[in-house]
């Protein structure tokens, strides 16, 4: 018997963690893709803090999903820039560099963030 979605899904994301580290210099991009809502968050992993984070639900974003992503993506590379952080790594989450994960990453570097 095979893994559900969600079974592969968190052994992805076991793979990812064991080499993405956030630190204070450079945190990590974590997102999150459900059926209906996106959320990203900048993590201190050295302290276990959130530096910051967006969500569609914060922003009340209209236009389609991809649409919204990547305004997010934009949000939240805000977000770090008035914190004074321009590099980042990029935490998939176990999810496929495809579609609103891939317009997320691109909102985020095209606001001037670098990973």
């Amino acid at each position: 018997m095979g893994l559900t979605k969600a079974e592969r899904r968190k052994r992805i994301s076991k793979r990812i963690r064991k080499v993405v580290k956030g630190t204070t210099d450079k945190p990590r991009l974590a997102v999150y893709r459900s059926n209906k809502e996106i959320y990203a968050q900048l993590i201190d992993d050295l302290s276990g803090t959130t530096l910051a984070s967006a969500s569609t639900l914060n922003a009340k974003l209209k236009g389609s999903k991809m649409d919204q992503a990547k305004e997010v993506g934009k949000l939240i590379a805000g977000a770090a820039m008035k914190k004074g952080i321009k590099e980042i790594c990029f935490d998939r989450g176990g999810f496929l560099y495809h579609g609103r994960i891939k317009s997320l990453a691109e909102g985020a570097r095209e606001a001037g963030v670098q990973f």
